[in-house]
């Protein structure tokens, strides 16, 4: 006689696994008469179905996390839009020399290589050094 419908009706009722669910194999005939969740709580409560209880490995704990150099998040900085723009204005000021001809061609690459290296802090600094 299959009794898995009787299971599974027992399992939503209660809100336990089918595994943990076991039949009075005496009282079989009136487990399969029993239709309603009632029914069902009823027959529990008579002990001709019984719940086992849990066993299962305990409660993994889980580590605290580690707190090293490589795991603090910052935001990251405009770095990158402040060397883009300082770079922009650099090189549009050293084109505008070079176009004057008031910069020749060696130390207009010098100069850009400094600025691609970040040897200056801004219009100013590149001016001096110009000089």
């Amino acid at each position: 006689m299959n009794l898995e419908k009787k299971k599974s009706l027992t399992a939503r009722t209660f809100g336990v696994g089918k595994a943990r669910i076991t039949f009075n194999t005496g009282r079989l005939d009136e487990i399969k008469e029993a239709i309603t969740k009632q029914d069902i709580r009823d027959l529990v409560a008579s002990k001709a179905i019984t719940i086992k209880p849990i066993s299962g490995r305990k409660a993994v704990v889980k580590r605290k996390s580690r707190r090293g150099m490589g795991k603090i998040r910052q935001r990251p900085g405009n770095r990158k839009q402040e060397y883009v723009q300082i770079t922009r204005k650099l090189r549009s000021y050293l084109a505008q020399a070079k176009a004057k001809g008031k910069l020749p061609l060696d130390k207009y690459y010098l100069l850009r290589k400094e600025i691609r290296a970040r040897a200056f802090r801004d219009l100013s600094h590149m001016k001096e050094r110009m000089k």
